[in-house]
C-alpha cells in the first residue's frame, strides 16, 4: 500500500541528516559514483568522490552536477580552470579513490597520495585517473543555484572528450555493467515510519531484459 509523506517524520527528529533533506535518504535514488578531478592554482590534483549528477544532449553532450558546494575545493579549481575530468571508478580501485577524502589539503597531490596515476588529459587543462575505466574530460558550461542564497549550485559542464577502457565498451568483455562496470550510490536509505537508517552502500546496475523481450512477456 502506497503512503504519502508530506512533511518530515516525526521518527527523524534529532537525526542527523549531514546537510540533506529527509526525502533524499526516503527515497535513496541510487546516482552514479565518480571522482571529480581537476588542478589547484599550485599545480597539485585535486580530487573529489561525487554522485547527485546526470547527463543531457544538446547540441553536445552534458553532465550536470545538481550539488555542487560552493565553499569545496571542487567549487573552487573548477571556477579557476574551467577545465575538469569526470572519473568512474570500477570495484576494483574504489576503495582506492575513496582515500582521496582523507588527503585534501592544499598542498596535497590529491591523486598520487591516494595511490592513484596521474594522467594528463588530451583535450583541457585537468588531470585524469589512470586506473579508472572511463575518464570525460569536461569543459565549465555554466552554474546556478539551488535555492537563492543557498551554498550549494547546480553546475553544468560540457564533455569535450571520452576516454574509455576498450575492456569495458565491448559488452563481451568486462563491458559497462554488472560487477565490474559502473558504482552507483545509494545513500543512507531510512524508514520513515520506524526511522530505522540503513547502511550507505555501493551499487551495481545488472542488465534485466531487453525492450523486446519485455513486450513480447
Amino acid at each position: 500500500m502506497k503512503k504519502e509523506f508530506m512533511n518530515c517524520p516525526s521518527c527523524f527528529e534529532g537525526q542527523e541528516m549531514y546537510g540533506f533533506d529527509w526525502k533524499e535518504h526516503v527515497v535513496a535514488i541510487p546516482a552514479p559514483l565518480v571522482v571529480v578531478t581537476s588542478y589547484k592554482e599550485n599545480g597539485k590534483t585535486n580530487a573529489t568522490m561525487q554522485s547527485w549528477l546526470t547527463f543531457s544532449n544538446s547540441d553536445g553532450f552534458y553532465c550536470i552536477f545538481a550539488d555542487v558546494n560552493k565553499y569545496g575545493h571542487m567549487y573552487s579549481t573548477i571556477k579557476e580552470k574551467k577545465s575538469l575530468v569526470i572519473n568512474f571508478p570500477s570495484a576494483d580501485v574504489y576503495m582506492k579513490c575513496h582515500a582521496t577524502i582523507y588527503n585534501n589539503e592544499y598542498e596535497d597531490d590529491e591523486i598520487q597520495m591516494a595511490g592513484l596515476t596521474v594522467e594528463k588529459a588530451s583535450m583541457v587543462d585537468a588531470p585524469r585517473i589512470k586506473e579508472c575505466f572511463l575518464n570525460l574530460e569536461c569543459e565549465y558550461a555554466w552554474e546556478k543555484e539551488l535555492t537563492p542564497d543557498s551554498y550549494h549550485i547546480v553546475m553544468c559542464v560540457k564533455v569535450v572528450n571520452v576516454v574509455m577502457d576498450e575492456e569495458y565498451y565491448n559488452e563481451q568483455m568486462k563491458g559497462r555493467y554488472g560487477e565490474t562496470g559502473y558504482l552507483y550510490n545509494i545513500h543512507s536509505p531510512r524508514n520513515p515510519e520506524s526511522g530505522k537508517e540503513e547502511n550507505t552502500c555501493v551499487g551495481i546496475i545488472k542488465k534485466y531484459a531487453t525492450y523486446d523481450e519485455l513486450s513480447n512477456k
